[in-house]
């Protein structure tokens, strides 16, 4: 069984939803501590020409408390309004706008529950098909840290295949994972280039920019445009 676990981020670019597409089960990473300065609450769209960030208020959030106790803030229609200004001629804008609409003004106040329903919601629109789980939801040591927690998951879940991104090359060894009885791979993903506006291309944008430009049958080419190694 092929597993990833990944700390929840908004509307992450198409790589996080190729690590998605890659696995049998992903796992929404929902109680390790909030992280300031990352994709946790915010990510960059295409505004005006350029990359611009798209940011979520959140309150209560700190380094000392996990993900799933940040409360969502309260600007879901200021994104809404930048995300239509942005995108309004983009050439899916129509079809996509009722999805990013539903997603953007949930009311869910639970930040960890709101992206990961964000997630799940963007994947269907994908054709994704791979299960959902939260951290939480899974029966272990929660004094666990680090490594240690992530083979705890692996354990519980009864993955056999340990995928993630390529970020996770300075964190993880495949040697460690063998000595769990996991095969350890990264997502390679592709160049990823598709037409935007015109100009030149600006690559690394959020997972909206994707779907507001390409089809869904582009968006499936681009979806599968990785491959899978050591």
């Amino acid at each position: 069984m092929k597993l990833a676990i990944m700390q929840p981020y908004l509307f992450p670019y198409l790589g996080y939803f190729q690590l998605i597409h890659a696995v049998d089960e992903f796992v929404v990473y929902d109680d390790v501590n909030y992280k300031k300065g990352g994709w946790i609450n915010r990510n960059k769209i295409l505004n005006q020409g350029e990359a611009r960030y798209l940011t979520l208020q959140v309150n209560g959030a700190s380094p000392n408390v996990p993900i799933n106790q940040v409360k969502v803030g309260g600007n879901g229609k200021n994104i809404l309004k930048t995300v239509s200004h942005a995108y309004a001629r983009a050439p899916e804008f129509h079809s996509v706008y009722p999805l990013l609409e539903k997603v953007i003004l949930d009311p869910e106040p639970n930040l960890a529950l709101y992206i990961a329903s964000s997630l799940k919601q963007i994947s269907e629109y994908l054709g994704i098909t791979t299960r959902f789980r939260l951290s939480s939801d899974i029966e272990k040591n929660n004094d666990l840290r680090g490594l240690d927690k992530v083979f705890a998951i692996c354990e519980q879940l009864g993955a056999t295949r340990y995928i993630n991104s390529p970020g996770g090359r300075e964190l993880y060894s495949a040697e460690d994972f063998r000595g769990q009885g996991i095969e350890l791979l990264f997502v390679n993903s592709n160049a990823i280039v598709y037409r935007q506006y015109g100009g030149n291309f600006l690559p690394g944008l959020s997972i909206i920019d994707v779907i507001m430009f390409n089809s869904r049958q582009q968006c499936a080419a681009l979806l599968s445009g990785y491959s899978l190694e050591p």
